[in-house]
């Protein structure tokens, strides 16, 4: 089956514009298909097991488990005998400020693996409501329901503490700032420049919190949506490396290459040719 390009996966579904929350089958539950979400998406197992893999990481959803995709996420469900229930909503829906101690626009959070529900009455209360008839009330109390089951889910699966020190401030201030800008630079120093520090300041900071320096954290980044958009999209490696700041195919390859340890097309053939063998390169150890 061929790849689902992220323009197809967007207008798969359609959100309603009184409430930007809804009930759906996603299109990528038909079966082996790639897609890029546009939209949050919670994805409740109701019989399996569902073995869905989300940024080329593979989880295995029991029945009872809920699992919350991002946007802009590749996921990939393989064929098999399941049923799941999904709930998706719009980035956007919540403030920074609405719900306390979660983002739900943050790529980071809870639910990245699958996790129990602990009784399934909130998920099937907004599946329930989703499915009525518009209208101010209901579009409040649709967002009422879900800003219910998202803390839910944080207190289920909530973050490790944060240390407090100035590293994972810094830290915090470069991965936000980084899931904005990776498009336009992959310079750690432009970086340093808008938050008004130096490299070495963001190296230290980075190292504390994941082992990596901060070049190796963009270059993750990087690395990461060009296996996005090979995996998920039509678009050509040419035009991949254009839209990761690469101006020339001969440099985006040799990136792709020191990151994944393939080609772009070499990963694209693999992926796409045998998507249930082989797995999906990891990214390179530290030490490399």
């Amino acid at each position: 089956m061929p790849a689902m390009t992220s323009a197809d996966t967007a207008h798969a579904y359609t959100l309603p514009d009184w409430a930007g929350i809804s009930g759906c089958a996603l299109p990528v539950t038909a079966g082996a298909v790639t897609g890029l979400l546009a939209h949050h998406a919670l994805l409740l197992t109701v019989t399996g097991p569902l073995v869905a893999e989300v940024d080329f990481t593979v989880h295995r959803c029991e029945p009872g488990t809920l699992l919350w995709i991002r946007p802009g996420q590749a996921l990939r469900v393989e064929p098999g005998k399941h049923e799941s229930t999904t709930i998706v909503f719009r980035p956007g829906l919540f403030g920074p400020d609405d719900l306390p101690g979660l983002a739900p626009d943050d790529p980071g959070g809870p639910a990245r693996h699958p996790i129990p529900l602990t009784g399934s009455a909130e998920f099937d209360s907004l599946v329930r409501d989703a499915a009525g008839p518009p209208g101010t009330t209901a579009a409040a109390l649709l967002r009422h329901e879900l800003a219910a089951l998202l803390l839910r889910l944080s207190l289920l699966d909530p973050a490790p503490e944060s240390p407090g020190h100035v590293e994972s401030r810094t830290f915090e201030r470069f991965r936000r700032r980084l899931e904005a800008g990776y498009p336009q630079t992959r310079r750690v120093e432009d970086y340093a420049a808008e938050l008004g520090c130096s490299v070495r300041t963001l190296t230290r900071a980075s190292l504390a919190i994941t082992g990596r320096t901060a070049k190796q954290v963009v270059d993750d980044r990087v690395a990461l949506q060009a296996r996005r958009l090979l995996a998920a999209t039509s678009l050509s490696v040419a035009e991949v490396g254009r839209n990761l700041g690469f101006g020339e195919p001969t440099n985006f390859g040799r990136f792709f290459h020191r990151e994944t340890g393939l080609s772009p097309g070499q990963f694209r053939g693999r992926y796409v040719d045998e998507p249930s063998g082989g797995g999906i390169p990891a990214q390179r150890r530290p030490s490399d």
